[in-house]
């Protein structure tokens, strides 16, 4: 009684401080996003300088307070950052915070789907691969998992858009759903932004089917891509795990050789994949970006590289703070489920 007393004061003290540290983390983030943003220059001479007269470029910093000392302005925006204001778009005029739950929305979509993909494709073949090593299944996949993980995301999407979308006519290549589906689903209440449940929400089988058809492709270049990685991390873990004491002892006490697979190895070797497999959750947002650009899915990573092209460095700060943040809160999670899988993780 009194150890599991201390092994849940523990936990909660240790995730009690990860959770302390993530208030500094995303300051520190947040600061150097700002500052780095303003290393070019004034965001209104990036985003509007030659296409406005200098007394309109003049009369637009003083509105948006860019006339105004560097700290002054920090300072501003942190307050306004805890109010949940990003600003508002220099080229186009929108609130970003409106943007980024828009296309955040759509970001999460394809992310959610790639993820399901990496993990249900590379933890299987990992384990296929390590109970068959060195032998042709394990040597397939091995190469197949470098491939994977070395392919760059563009490249393999153009290839997919022209089998899968162009010669075999299977999948549509390019955005979310068809502008009759968007239309209709806009007018879904609540509108939460994510296709698939926007189109469950309005009941027609016909929408639910294109949503899943426009987000096949994407979601598997994306998915496999990062499969080859969970691949070869759980065959490389299984394999240590299986030459193990206590696997050892397992198979000395007659246990056949899948119960002791599946029942002492394998849980085991997946712990540390659940650290990489929230760190990879992070990085495919990353991916993300070029997907979306590769399937001109409006998310934000399609958004961010817009913006970038346009020098509105007000949403790209806006949007490279969100991501940051993002990852920050997906780190703690990390450390939550391997603090609550690996009782020797602790403070």
């Amino acid at each position: 009684m009194s150890t599991t007393t201390a092994t849940s004061g523990g936990l909660r003290r240790y995730l009690l401080t990860r959770l302390a540290l993530m208030i500094p983390m995303i300051w520190i983030l947040v600061t150097l996003v700002f500052f780095f943003m303003r290393v070019i220059g004034n965001p209104i001479d990036a985003a509007l300088g030659g296409r406005l007269p200098p007394d309109q470029i003049a009369e637009r910093k003083h509105a948006a307070g860019f006339d105004r000392p560097i700290l002054t302005q920090y300072f501003s925006y942190i307050g306004k950052l805890l109010h949940g204001d990003f600003g508002t778009t220099l080229t186009d005029n929108q609130q970003v915070s409106r943007i980024i739950l828009e296309k955040g929305a759509a970001t999460l979509e394809l992310t959610f789907w790639a993820f399901l993909i990496a993990v249900g494709v590379g933890i299987p073949l990992g384990r296929v691969a390590a109970r068959n090593r060195d032998r042709i299944p394990d040597i397939f996949l091995r190469v197949t998992g470098v491939l994977f993980y070395a392919a760059p995301v563009y490249f393999v999407g153009l290839l997919a858009k022209l089998l899968f979308g162009v010669v075999l006519n299977w999948v549509p290549i390019s955005g979310r759903a068809e502008p009759a589906t968007e239309l209709a689903i806009a007018n879904v209440s609540p509108h939460t932004h994510i296709y698939i449940i926007d189109s469950i929400l309005y009941g027609q089988p016909s929408y639910i089917w294109d949503v899943l058809r426009h987000t096949i492709l994407p979601a598997m270049v994306l998915g496999l891509l990062t499969a080859g990685i969970f691949l070869r991390l759980v065959r490389t873990n299984l394999l240590q795990t299986m030459r193990s004491d206590y696997v050892e002892a397992a198979r000395a006490r007659g246990v056949p050789e899948g119960r002791v697979v599946r029942k002492h190895a394998f849980r085991n070797a997946l712990v540390p994949v659940v650290t990489v497999m929230g760190l990879q959750g992070a990085l495919l947002l990353g991916g993300a970006i070029l997907t979306e650009r590769t399937f001109e899915w409006q998310g934000l990573g399609y958004a961010l590289a817009s913006y970038l092209t346009q020098r509105d460095f007000v949403a790209v700060q806006g949007i490279v703070t969100v991501i940051a943040i993002v990852v920050v809160i997906v780190s703690f999670l990390i450390d939550v489920a391997t603090a609550l899988i690996d009782p020797r993780v602790r403070y």
